[in-house]
């Protein structure tokens, strides 16, 4: 079945310039550009180096979750691809995702803008209402239930989501596979040669992919065009996951009940800091709630547009304050603060 009109136009409207030329970036893809977000210096008592990577400018959500967006939009690229070669037969099939709002806001307003199918949500059924609204409002169709009963596979998320011919992008499991997963991001990040590095930590996906590409620059002479840090740093670098076990905290997308995901794993972690690809307090930590308030106001004194769980890497650098060197440079990653509505 060739495309309608329609489709070819939408076709054409989703452009990839490249993978990893930073000359044509992908993102965002309405002003591609690289590095896509800014990086710049910020006062933190005590400290003289400390630097803020913001993510909280992206168009769709004010999170990184945009990035994560523009790659289902691409997933869709191929779909149309494949349905222009006859291969695929049908209507573009759905995605499914569980989400406590970022993802879900982002993809669903992309989605709509690039007018393709709504996403299928899976919501914990003790969600704000306030939150579920923005999502169903985001180009989103709901679906609740208890998540704290037990980790859902694929398909069980699929057939909670009525979505039994779709695909599930919850999980590195399956489709999700095949998402960029904030490459670009990560080379943002590693570019600022840091000696200390602090991530929020909900699904590990960015402190996951940020690790990944500092073992290929540092180890394995791997030098993608986007690779612009100093090697030798980089080798030295302290990478802190910023995470929480408290289903009460305020940084409510550091916390799940389960992932159905690929976790980081501390004998990963291990291995790296063994090879030498990482520094030696590299690794995941719990954040204590006292910090992330001193963190967020900090934060909201400079104009720094956040959430707690966006800005958890600097409540953790408050936290860690007597063990940290005062004059190296420490890199907060700012995942940003969700617009509910645009």
């Amino acid at each position: 079945m060739a495309l309608s009109k329609t489709e070819e136009k939408l076709l054409r409207s989703i452009i990839v310039p490249s993978e990893n030329n930073p000359n044509e970036p992908e993102f965002p893809p309405d002003n591609p550009k690289f590095p896509a977000t800014p990086t710049y210096k910020i006062k933190i008592p005590g400290f003289s180096n400390v630097w803020l990577k913001d993510d909280s400018i992206n168009k769709y959500s004010g999170t990184h979750k945009d990035r994560f967006a523009w790659e289902i939009v691409v997933l869709y690229r191929n779909f149309l691809m494949a349905k222009k070669r006859k291969q695929l037969k049908g209507p573009l099939p759905k995605f499914s995702i569980i989400s406590s709002g970022n993802a879900a806001i982002a993809i669903g307003r992309m989605l709509r803008d690039y007018k393709l199918p709504r996403l299928k949500v899976l919501m914990d059924d003790r969600i704000d209402k306030k939150i579920s609204k923005a999502i169903e409002n985001s180009h989103c169709e709901l679906f609740f239930t208890d998540l704290s009963k037990k980790a859902l596979s694929p398909r069980e998320i699929l057939k909670f989501t009525d979505n039994k011919e779709g695909f599930d992008i919850t999980s590195n499991l399956g489709v999700g596979k095949e998402v960029g997963n904030y490459d670009w991001m990560g080379y943002e990040v590693i570019n600022s040669s840091p000696d200390y590095c602090f991530i929020p930590f909900g699904t590990g996906t960015i402190f996951d992919k940020i690790l990944e590409l500092n073992k290929l620059e540092v180890g394995y002479n791997k030098k993608d065009p986007r690779f612009k840090g100093d090697v030798n740093k980089l080798r030295n670098c302290n990478f802190m996951g910023v995470t929480t076990d408290n289903p009460e905290s305020k940084a409510d997308k550091l916390f799940a009940h389960h992932l159905p995901y690929h976790a980081v794993d501390e004998e990963w972690i291990r291995f790296y800091i063994k090879s030498g690809f990482v520094g030696p307090m590299t690794g995941v930590y719990q954040i204590q709630e006292k910090h992330l308030e001193k963190a967020s106001q900090l934060a909201n004194s400079q104009g720094i547009n956040c959430e707690p769980s966006g800005i958890a890497g600097l409540a953790l650098m408050l936290q860690m304050k007597k063990k940290l060197p005062k004059n190296k440079k420490m890199l907060i990653v700012n995942t940003g603060k969700i617009k509910l509505s645009l």
